[in-house]
């Protein structure tokens, strides 16, 4: 499977940014057909998606970040980047990175949704997080 790294997490004051980097490899098809995502999560509860962007560019960001922030892609680098502004304590999570090729009706740990409903994303790879920490 793909081996997604990131990179960017760190502590910062409220209404500070951040931006988080993740670059894949191992890649089973081009990078430019792969929905890239991030999803955060807070211990004791379950994982959040916050944004993704599909292989055509289209985003889609959960609510809660609408506004604030930006997903992009670099597909000559196979890299996505989230540009993260305003931020509160409440945006305090580790960050996870995924990578994935289906959407639909999916179900499970590979199932990834900005909103609620029975369509997800389907994410086949995960990278092992990067913590943010907005201090108040």
């Amino acid at each position: 499977s793909e081996v997604l790294t990131e990179s960017g997490g760190g502590t910062v004051h409220s209404g500070g940014s951040l931006r988080l980097s993740c670059v894949a490899s191992s890649l089973r098809a081009p990078y430019n057909v792969y929905n890239m995502g991030w999803a955060r999560q807070v211990p004791g509860k379950e994982r959040e998606g916050v944004a993704v962007i599909k292989g055509d560019g289209s985003t889609e960001y959960a609510e809660s970040v609408k506004g604030r922030f930006t997903i992009s892609r670099d597909n000559a680098k196979n890299m996505v980047t989230m540009e993260m502004e305003s931020l509160t304590p409440d945006d305090t999570a580790v960050y996870y990175c995924a990578a994935g090729l289906q959407w639909g009706m999916i179900t499970g740990s590979r199932a990834f949704r900005i909103t609620p409903g029975p369509w997800a994303y389907g994410m086949d790879s995960w990278g092992n997080g990067t913590l943010v920490t907005i201090s108040s």
